[in-house]
């Protein structure tokens, strides 16, 4: 098979998981760490949620997987391209790995909450918040993963420039939703939203790149 297509693979893959992931935590209920909230609400909300956590935490190993390989695929092609794509590739994939290692925590921190919820309420409040920081700061991450890797197709004349339009709108808004990230412990803010667009930008991003990477 080839390197572009399993790259490409890697990419929608990672977004439909991605999909289907949060599809069963609206189901669940469940608040996101986006919330904010009280710890007795928090509290109330997760105790018995054992059984919701695992139904969608389940996949989500194999979505850090597909987003490896889609970027490790994609600094396998640009590799040897120019030292500026290179560089930028690299920063990528950073963003990449620093992402599947910070939301592996916030996934973590949700079964810790639950825990916490059924045994001792005292320790919900701060495991929330840790949740709630972590899941904000973690936007800057996958910034870096969308502007590293937009910048890299750009240089090396892989994807279009209307792509990378849409890659550096997507970084800039991540960016400054991980920004704001301390303005949403106690309560929603308008940032989150924020946070959502690019989020939403990026998953479009990955969709356009690896239908670029197919036909190429």
């Amino acid at each position: 098979m080839m390197l572009t297509t399993i790259a490409a693979a890697g990419g929608l893959g990672f977004v439909l998981v991605a999909i289907a992931v949060n599809v069963l935590q609206g189901q669940s209920g469940l608040p996101l760490p986006t919330a904010g909230g009280d710890p007795a609400r928090v509290s109330a909300t997760f105790e018995g949620a054992g059984p919701a956590l695992r139904r969608s935490a389940v996949l989500a190993p194999l979505s850090w997987l597909c987003l490896t390989v889609f970027a490790a695929g994609l600094v396998a092609l640009l590799w040897g391209t120019t030292p500026t794509a290179q560089a930028w590739a690299l920063v990528g994939l950073g963003g990449v790995l620093l992402q599947n290692a910070t939301f592996a925590i916030v996934e973590a921190l949700r079964f810790a909450v639950a825990d916490g919820a059924a045994r001792d309420h005292g320790t919900v409040g701060g495991l929330w918040t840790l949740s709630i920081v972590l899941f904000g700061f973690n936007q800057v991450f996958l910034a870096a993963a969308v502007l590293g890797l937009t910048f890299a197709g750009l240089l090396a004349d892989l994807a279009p420039a209307w792509h990378a339009v849409i890659g550096f709108l997507s970084a800039s808004l991540l960016f400054l939703g991980a920004s704001a990230t301390p303005y949403r412990i106690s309560r929603p803010h308008v940032s989150g939203l924020i946070g959502l667009v690019g989020w939403l930008g990026w998953i479009t991003w990955i969709v356009i790149y690896s239908v670029v990477l197919l036909g190429s």
